[in-house]
């Protein structure tokens, strides 16, 4: 194959900083959703929008030299340059795990199973005719508050709506790839379909032994590496040290992890006849490790006191997945509350990342945590789901 050409045309830095983060998001939901299901035509689209993000690193590294002429606006530059190739680092990693279905790489079923019931987890639905989805736009519907969930793809006959937007209109037969939290998939899928979803079940008499243990390691790795990614923008959007030192701390975990994966895979290669499941295992791994590699990349730029050009918040800002920051105050009525009990996911689509309590961090916070006054919380989600979480937590007028 020849080596793709790239034409320069004048575009403008922020845009393309946003698009790059969006890009590279979307191509991990897309990667873990083709493996998870073994969709080839998903798959070879991942590896389409890895071409997408080549030229968007062309045209970045362009528009920054063009837009230089000094040495001190070259140095405010290089944050940028850095955050975009994190984001094409994180896009590489997602076209790994989406040549894990192309090669045909054995993934156990248990693996697949497990991915589906993860932090943030993928799922697929067919609309039916009695649906309440059939002829509403995606805005109209505004999934992700009342589900918890967003719609990344649609498969419609044989094509495919990639990234679709609050104008596309949702027909009888559409199948839906969505990404959310997992306590919002019931919801979604009966939505959808109109049945009840039934979570899919393993006869552990088939499980390999120790298999279990590989499994949750992965699935930790999946849920960490997204932390990392969430937590490294964060980081340089509030321009918050606290938050990078976590982003490396979770990719020195994630390393660890990485190894004793490894030396798992080498001890029970001997009880598999086909050992090319386990190296589905390991590129897994790898590619889950690479994420974590890019998102302390990102964080870094923050540890090293690199400037941090405004076109870098702005770019967060203005991505799709908004980045948000507010204080819990006394008398907001989540206060004393469980994250369990607000479902906070489903209510309003955004997933806290973290919450600063007097001088210290709570990061990734479990279902049993209970919200107090002072609580700064740091989450992620659509900007509509940012306005609802600002009216939960804000301080009910007396009537």
């Amino acid at each position: 194959m020849f080596p793709k050409e790239f034409r320069y045309s004048p575009k403008n830095l922020k845009d393309l900083l946003t698009e790059m983060k969006d890009t590279s998001e979307l191509m991990v939901d897309l990667a873990y959703s083709a493996m998870i299901y073994d969709d080839e035509d998903v798959a070879e689209e991942v590896l389409n929008l890895e071409d997408k993000m080549d030229t968007l690193d062309y045209h970045i590294k362009m528009a920054a030299m063009l837009s230089t002429r000094r040495v001190d606006e070259a140095e405010g530059l290089l944050g940028v340059l850095q955050v975009a190739a994190c984001s094409e680092n994180i896009a590489n990693a997602a076209g790994d795990i989406a040549k894990i279905v192309l090669m045909n790489m054995g993934i156990p079923m248990e693996l697949k199973v497990a991915l589906r019931e993860a932090e943030e987890t993928i799922v697929r639905a067919t609309v039916a005719a009695e649906s309440s989805m059939v002829g509403r736009t995606l805005g109209d519907l505004e999934l992700d508050i009342e589900t918890g969930m967003w719609i990344i793809a649609i498969r419609r006959n044989e094509d495919w709506i990639y990234d679709p937007d609050k104008e596309t209109r949702l027909r009888q037969g559409d199948v839906l790839i969505a990404r959310g939290h997992d306590e919002g998939v019931t919801l979604f899928f009966e939505m959808a379909t109109t049945k009840k979803f039934v979570p899919k079940e393993i006869e552990h008499d088939k499980l390999l032994k120790d298999l279990e243990h590989a499994v949750d390691i992965i699935v930790d790795m999946k849920n960490m590496s997204e932390l990392s990614v969430g937590l490294a923008y964060s980081a340089i959007l509030f321009d918050n040290e606290d938050i990078a030192y976590e982003v490396s701390a979770l990719e020195s975990e994630m390393d660890s992890m990485k190894y004793e994966l490894q030396h798992w895979v080498l001890e029970t290669a001997k009880h598999f006849e086909d050992v090319n499941m386990l190296r589905g295992i390991l590129h897994l791994a790898s590619a889950s490790e690479a994420i974590s590699d890019a998102a302390y990349g990102i964080a870094d730029t923050v540890l090293r006191d690199i400037e941090l050009h405004p076109i870098i918040t702005l770019a967060v800002r203005n991505s799709e997945e908004v980045i948000t920051r507010l204080q819990v105050e006394k008398c907001s009525p989540i206060v004393g509350k469980t994250f369990s009990e607000l479902k906070l996911e489903t209510e309003t689509g955004l997933h806290v990342m973290a919450i600063k309590r007097a001088d210290r961090w709570v990061y990734a916070p479990k279902g049993n945590t209970v919200v107090q006054a002072g609580d700064m919380l740091i989450a992620r989600g659509s900007r509509i789901g940012e306005g609802a979480l600002i009216e939960m937590c804000e301080c009910k007028l007396n009537q």
